[in-house]
């Protein structure tokens, strides 16, 4: 399935002799040991030969070529430059673990079903909707992941080293008869234990182990992912059940019937969080699920070097930018959150200076504390709230999801609004509410600089708009459906509201444009953007060995999304990698050293999900190649992007 690229004669003639083997991603072997710091595994040059790194760019695929549409293609190339000036260009290529939906070692000597959906009592949960083939539902929409290792791992049918992923599973796209399945299924994580070869850095599955959720209440829509600095994998709950309104939600209560049995048991407040997993050495994981982190539509978190500042964007209409500040190092368990409030200015225009962030505190509290309250409880207790203007001036209006609301706080219930109603709450206290789809964040630790996916700039961003409202302070003229990468600096000695120091030095303090979108009226092939250029970023992680920016995209507006990486020192922006047409990209990490080589995550969501307005042109000629790739659509691929051919020995 996969397609490659033949590179230019040029670039060809500056391949140097490499031993055949598995494909990796070369970053820990001689010219580029300065990546890695693993002097051990030089061959011929010292650490400091290396000076920088290039991605060169991939052309779209077109249907001149049908199957590179139909599959995740890689034509891109990798171009090291060496301190005296030589450079060294190296082929791309995509390597997947599994297709979910196949049987995987689990380690015991028997098979188990990837991306596999079970309820709180660990049962499977079937798929029978079509008579005489019923199965056992299995996502086609891995997400996050994390690529980790431990150093006192050893597990059995390791022969090299052995390295962790964990991968979670955000949703199933549908059941076999077709029909729509988002948020119904309770999301599932696993533990992938991998084989690295030692000589060429190619991992390969050696068993499939899934973490419980019951402990957590099971899982609600897990996205994006980070890995922690204290080696955890940091999920994300998206899309918090609106608990005043969950009783009457159809999508929650199917929710509550297939991970529970009955539509009564979930509670809403148990989700909405963000989970630590923690892998064990052997490859087996244990799940926590933080409830101080606010109730927010969690996308993808970055922990900051000091251990304890996080970073979170919030995948919502009249969404935030959030912040917290945790008690301890390492410990997620309590802590201090805050909601940033825009001052004038916003602007999508990369020359511009960008508008300040100032910092309201929400809150502290511990975890234990919040769970309790999520457990006892109803969103009755803790504010009114009316969709239908009640004419009594103790309600104010605020705007969620794009909806007016008339909510009024019940005495003394400040400190569980923070953390079980925190989008209301945060504009209750004067919260910038008002960006559409905030997604991924990361952060480039040399220069102090984060960075934020702006996926939709419409709704509650456009004056006039669904859910806008002057205190979100964006006031847009007209939607940008492409979206942006926004970008702030990360300072030091920033006060809240009450003046009361943040006690942190990774503070985002304003907010700019860094990289825009561009809508078009449809091309040849029916791109709604520019394909030349981001649309919908989604997930971001930066690498501080490639000074390179990666791009994940969830786009209703390119025919294909891609993975781009953008040069911070050299602004250039290059195509890298092209999911099958009409799946999202995800997955994406970035590892610049584990044992000597450096590995760049993706996997991609629900391939074939076809999108009319976009993919009338092209449906006809890819639908039956993606069927045939991907069982039937119900598979997708969960990865890594790698240099081929491995064992890289510059001389």
């Amino acid at each position: 399935m996969l397609k490659i690229s033949k590179p230019t004669a040029l670039h060809r003639r500056s391949f140097i002799k490499m031993a055949v083997g598995a494909p990796m991603l070369p970053l820990g072997s001689a010219g580029f040991t300065a990546l890695c710091n693993s002097p051990s595994l030089l061959a011929a040059e010292t650490a400091s030969n290396f000076k920088s790194a290039e991605f060169i760019s991939m052309e779209a695929p077109s249907l001149a070529n049908p199957e590179a549409m139909a599959a995740t293609t890689v034509g891109s190339m990798l171009e090291i430059t060496s301190q005296n000036g030589n450079k060294k260009t190296y082929k791309l290529a995509y390597e997947p673990f599994f297709i979910t939906g196949d049987m995987v070692p689990d380690g015991k000597g028997g098979k188990i079903l990837a991306g596999g959906y079970v309820d709180i009592q660990n049962r499977p949960i079937m798929d029978n909707s079509v008579l005489g083939k019923e199965r056992q539902f299995f996502s086609d929409c891995p997400d996050g992941m994390s690529l980790l290792k431990l150093e006192k791992a050893n597990i059995k049918g390791v022969k090299g080293n052995t390295v962790f992923a964990v991968v979670q599973f955000e949703y199933t796209n549908a059941n076999q008869g077709k029909q729509k399945m988002y948020g119904v299924l309770p999301s599932q994580i696993a533990v992938l234990t991998l084989n690295q070869d030692r000589a060429n850095g190619k991992l390969t599955l050696v068993k499939y182990t899934p973490v419980d959720t019951s402990s957590a209440q099971g899982l609600w829509i897990t996205c994006g992912a980070s890995l922690s600095p204290w080696n955890t994998h940091l999920s994300s709950e998206e899309y918090e059940p609106d608990a005043p309104f969950a009783h009457e939600n159809a999508r929650f209560k199917a929710f509550s019937k297939n991970l529970y049995g009955n539509e009564t048991s979930a509670n809403p407040y148990n989700y909405g969080h963000l989970p630590e997993v923690t892998v064990n050495p052997d490859g087996t994981g244990t799940l926590v699920k933080h409830y101080c982190l606010g109730r927010i539509s969690h996308e993808l978190v970055e922990v900051m070097p000091d251990r304890r500042t996080v970073l979170m964007g919030d995948d919502y209409t009249n969404s935030g930018l959030f912040l917290f500040i945790a008690d301890k190092e390492a410990d997620l368990s309590s802590g201090t959150l805050y909601v940033a409030k825009l001052g004038q200015g916003f602007s999508l225009d990369p020359q511009d200076e960008g508008t300040k962030l100032s910092w309201i505190k929400l809150g502290h509290a511990s975890s234990d504390e919040i769970k309790k309250l999520a457990m006892t409880l109803k969103p009755s207790d803790i504010m009114t709230v009316l969709k239908t203007d009640p004419n009594d001036d103790t309600f104010t209006k605020i705007y969620y999801d794009g909806i007016a609301n008339w909510v009024k706080l019940k005495p003394g219930m400040e400190k569980a609004a923070a953390f079980l109603e925190t989008h209301r709450y945060a504009y209750l206290m004067g919260g910038s509410m008002g960006f559409s789809k905030m997604e991924g964040t990361t952060a480039n630790l040399k220069d102090k600089v984060a960075y934020f996916a702006l996926q939709n700039i419409q709704d509650s961003m456009i004056k006039g708009g669904k859910g806008w409202n002057a205190q979100g302070m964006v006031e847009l003229d007209k939607p940008l459906i492409a979206g942006a990468v926004m970008t702030s600096k990360l300072e030091g000695n920033q006060r809240d509201q009450s003046d009361s120091i943040i006690k942190s030095n990774w503070v985002p303090s304003q907010l700019s444009a860094l990289l825009v979108g561009k809508d078009i009226a449809p091309d040849e092939l029916g791109n709604l953007a520019d394909p030349n250029t981001i649309s919908n970023p989604d997930n971001l992680k930066f690498s501080e060995k490639l000074r390179t920016l990666f791009i994940g995209e969830d786009s209703g507006t390119h025919i294909n999304n891609f993975i781009w990486a953008y040069n911070v020192d050299t602004k250039k922006l290059s195509r890298i990698a092209s999911m099958p047409s009409g799946a999202e990209a995800t997955g994406l990490s970035v590892v610049d050293n584990l044992n000597g080589w450096t590995y760049i995550t993706a996997n991609f969501q629900h391939p074939g999900d076809w999108i009319a307005k976009l993919h009338a042109k092209v449906k006809p000629t890819l639908d039956p190649l993606i069927q045939k790739n991907y069982k039937d659509g119900f598979g997708a691929a969960v990865g890594y992007i790698t240099a081929i051919p491995a064992a890289i020995k510059v001389s």
